[in-house]
């Protein structure tokens, strides 16, 4: 249970408040640095994190499913931004340290949580 709250609050608290306060302050492309359909995808995990947190806060295991996706293709895209487009590194991105961590915490504890789900989900 404690591992759902996790996800639920990094999926709500950081994964879509901070699309959300992107869309808000710049619209659907709030970083002018990257294409159309990185500012695109960026954008629509506002829906795609809310939706797996309401799955996870439900019990239903496709939140867990759903999660696994978000972040292995949130993921790919943050790590193609830092090394394809800004040309950076892991060590100067935090942002990314903390991406990689969580979705490698996901990874790892997704089978677990997923068999949990299975005996609450109905």
């Amino acid at each position: 249970m404690g591992l759902i709250v996790l996800y639920v609050i990094v999926l709500v608290f950081v994964g879509a408040a901070s699309h959300v306060a992107a869309l808000f302050r710049s619209g659907l492309h709030p970083y002018p640095w990257a294409p159309q359909w990185l500012n695109l995808f960026w954008s629509s995990l506002t829906i795609f994190d809310s939706l797996a947190a309401a799955l996870l806060v439900c019990g239903k295991r496709v939140g867990v499913d759903l999660t696994c996706g978000i972040m292995a293709t949130d993921l790919a895209a943050n790590w193609y931004a830092t090394y394809g487009i800004q040309h950076t590194t892991l060590s100067t991105q935090s942002g990314l340290q903390r991406l990689t961590a969580f979705t490698l915490l996901v990874f790892l504890t997704g089978p677990f949580v997923r068999s949990r789900l299975r005996l609450v989900a109905t």
